[in-house]
């Protein structure tokens, strides 16, 4: 086959931070995980199960996070979205009845109940759920599965190597124990690099990591072809980085696509917009307002929200393939111009945010296959890979030792080491060092000792999810992201205390391990020697 002129290496990234209140009949924070499987993971299994039908060849490379796989195969979790689901489609249902005389408008709800509709009977058809959908897809070699660090632990900030590779191990075994083999590629959190972590990530038998791309144009030494070939790290991993015209094109607040007039508009909801007493009997209990994924209106422009005008969702799938198409034409034109400067196809890698597609911009799950029908038909102009088909296409590699970087807001650490959060940190390397020294001094722990090292294990990975410190610092859910750092190191500390007990207290051990086993089911088979 031909060489192209140059690959397109589409990579997203799916991650949720672990959410589960088995406490609770139903929790806000866990409709993070509903209304992202409704409106990003479905579709865009659904386009790509269109695409293998139709014989459209494809290549996506997609990270699931740890937390996210675990949350997706939760008996729990997956009852609570059936439930959210079908109050949406009843809502839909209360709200078509009430609207016969509005031609406009049924035809608008019609429309969200068809997809509603289709979600539910979709994952009614999928044996093993979700889940058992991303396997098949990543079995066809059309999409390529990888993981990343267990928890999205920020590595830059934990305190020692004992806590990284704990991070990287875990995040290895637990894509191994969902999808049957070792993954080849990792995420690392906030693509969060600084040297040295390729000894770690070689030392997990992976292949290659993705970084922002400063992180490789300010490489030792500096990469030949900039940020458009992989490079190999000292330890030999190669390392990805981010494109940023594909970055810009797609997401900037002035060209970007999903601020054009005809897609649907984020921010205005029927939650907020129905009279109270028609939405109250589909909202929680506590009857507070809130979205419920009924969107009426689209962009429209720069005007307040209450000026949007209707949605009109043929004209908006109709905009998603025409971007399509305008965002191929550059790829080409980016391929074609950079190639004349290289002995080599340059490797475009369009690093995202998964949920960016679906969830924020609504049609884009649909940009996405309509990406990949225009890329099918022009393959020697552009060709689409995976991470490791861009590799194995690749000729001899450049050896890089990529510089500390990671992307976000000024692209280093600020959004997870500032002001509001520094003080995360002095808790969770001690935390760390503590973990590492019970370890050290249990190398063999059985019984309920070993249950109880196990267990802290997992509540100091939960603690280190970057999540927490990224909410304060955005200032979200600042509340709930400062309760769950506390309770995690705060029931770190109570098992270890236990463990370091003169005498293991063995009734309070089985009933904390009880509580904790019920409210966290995350890693079953973690083994505490990870930190070893």
């Amino acid at each position: 086959m031909n060489q192209p002129a140059g690959y397109a290496c589409l990579v997203l990234h799916a991650h949720l931070p672990y959410v589960r209140h088995p406490e609770h009949d139903e929790f806000l924070e866990e409709d993070w995980l509903f209304e992202a499987i409704t409106e990003c993971y479905v579709p865009l299994l659904m386009a790509l199960e269109r695409l293998e039908e139709e014989g459209v060849p494809h290549a996506l490379t997609l990270n699931l996070s740890p937390t996210l796989v675990a949350m997706l195969g939760d008996g729990l979790l997956n009852e609570r979205y059936l439930r959210h689901l079908g109050r949406q489609q009843g809502l839909v249902r209360a709200e078509l009845a009430k609207s016969a005389n509005d031609v406009a408008r049924r035809e608008l709800l019609e429309f969200h109940l068809r997809w509603f509709d289709d979600t539910a009977r979709f994952i009614s058809e999928q044996a093993g759920g979700l889940l058992g959908a991303f396997r098949r897809r990543r079995e066809t070699g059309q999409l390529e599965i990888i993981t990343c660090t267990a928890t999205h632990g920020f590595l830059p900030l934990m305190s020692n190597d004992s806590a990284r590779r704990a991070q990287l191990r875990v995040g290895v075994q637990a894509y191994t124990e969902v999808f049957g083999a070792a993954p080849r590629g990792i995420w690392l959190a906030e693509c969060a690099y600084r040297p040295g972590f390729d000894d770690l990530i070689a030392e997990q038998g992976l292949d290659y990591f993705f970084v922002d791309t400063h992180g490789l144009i300010n490489g030792t030494p500096q990469p030949v072809y900039g940020p458009y070939a992989p490079v190999g790290t000292p330890a030999g991993p190669a390392a990805f980085a981010r494109d940023l015209e594909t970055s810009q094109q797609v997401w900037s607040s002035e060209v970007g696509y999903p601020g054009d007039p005809w897609y649907r508009e984020f921010y205005r909801d029927l939650g907020y917009d129905a009279p109270y007493e028609t939405i109250a009997p589909f909202l929680h209990a506590d009857g507070v307002r809130r979205s419920v994924g009924v969107k009426m209106h689209r962009v429209t422009g720069a005007v307040p929200l209450d000026q949007k005008q209707a949605y009109e969702p043929a004209r908006a799938m109709e905009r998603a393939r025409e971007h399509a198409g305008h965002f191929h034409f550059h790829r080409v034109a980016q391929a074609k111009r950079l190639r004349a400067e290289m002995n080599r196809p340059p490797v475009i890698a369009a690093m995202y945010d998964a949920e960016l597609f679906g969830h924020w911009w609504f049609e884009g799950p649909r940009f996405i296959e309509e990406f990949f029908r225009i890329a099918a038909r022009y393959p020697d102009e552009l060709r689409l890979v995976t991470a490791s088909g861009a590799l194995d296409a690749m000729p001899r590699i450049q050896r890089v030792q990529p510089a500390a970087s990671s992307w976000g807001e000024n692209g280093f650490n600020a959004v997870w080491l500032n002001g509001e959060n520094a003080w995360f940190y002095r808790h969770q390397h001690h935390a760390e060092s503590r973990m590492e020294s019970m370890a050290a001094r249990h190398p063999s722990a059985s019984g309920p000792l070993r249950e109880l090292l196990d267990a802290a294990a997992r509540e100091l990975l939960l603690a280190q999810s970057s999540d927490w410190a990224f909410i304060v610092h955005t200032g979200t859910t600042v509340p709930y992201a400062l309760k769950r750092f506390r309770t995690h190191i705060d029931r770190f500390h109570s098992l270890a205390d236990l463990v370091q007990a003169e005498s293991l207290d063995a009734g309070a051990a089985a009933a904390l391990l009880h509580r904790l086993a019920d409210d966290a089911p995350l890693f079953p088979w973690l083994d505490y020697r990870v930190y070893r």
